[in-house]
């Protein structure tokens, strides 16, 4: 147990200082897709890492695959969407080009993840994580907004510490792409009076 500590202790502070502006640009992007409500946690973390290093997936196929991770496995309480999206992210642009040669590395990866956020957080069921703030609606959604980007953060780094070559992937204009809710809001409207 204490060697692959270490090996998650290694990649989650291990800084490269050319690499940090990046890592805060993409765990930034889910955090704002996921606060102002433009989509849920799994989704937020996948559309975020898939964009940001040039994972190949519309917006559209990131959403419906992450979609039924969303709420802890489609509301059940049991794995944290933002984790779930997080390791999703992590096969995507690990096993991209060679996923069977690559499906042992995917695996670890997951396994670090996981093994972050318990350390960190004590579990990675939602219902446990979100247990002393179910009750106040604005704790719980700061709470998941904080798991979306730190989860992003984690896979962010452990992507790129394994595959830096994806950094000439980067898609600038994703990732300094901000909005605000009333920005969304007024999207949302707009999109359903024109249908």
């Amino acid at each position: 147990m204490q060697i692959m500590e270490n090996r998650v202790l290694d990649w989650k502070t291990k800084r490269i200082p050319k690499v940090e502006l990046l890592v805060t640009n993409i765990a930034s992007s889910a955090r704002n897709l996921f606060q102002t409500r433009q989509l849920m946690c799994t989704e937020a973390v996948l559309v975020a890492l898939n964009h940001g290093l040039g994972g190949g997936l519309s917006d559209d196929q990131a959403v419906a695959m992450a979609a039924p991770f969303c709420e802890a496995l489609g509301d059940s309480g049991c794995l944290c969407g933002a984790l779930s999206g997080a390791v999703m992210g992590c096969g995507l642009l690990l096993g991209k080009d060679h996923p069977y040669r690559h499906r042992k590395e995917i695996r670890d990866c997951a396994r670090q993840l996981h093994d972050s956020l318990k350390s960190t957080h004590g579990s990675t069921c939602c219902r446990l994580l979100s247990q002393k703030v179910k009750h106040d609606k604005r704790a719980h959604f700061r709470q998941c907004t904080d798991l979306t980007e730190e989860a992003t953060e984690l896979a962010t780094r452990l992507i790129l510490r394994k595959r830096p070559e994806l950094l000439k992937r980067v898609n600038n204009n994703f990732l300094r792409k901000r909005q605000s809710k009333i920005e969304v809001a007024i999207s949302r409207l707009s999109h359903l009076f024109s249908h």
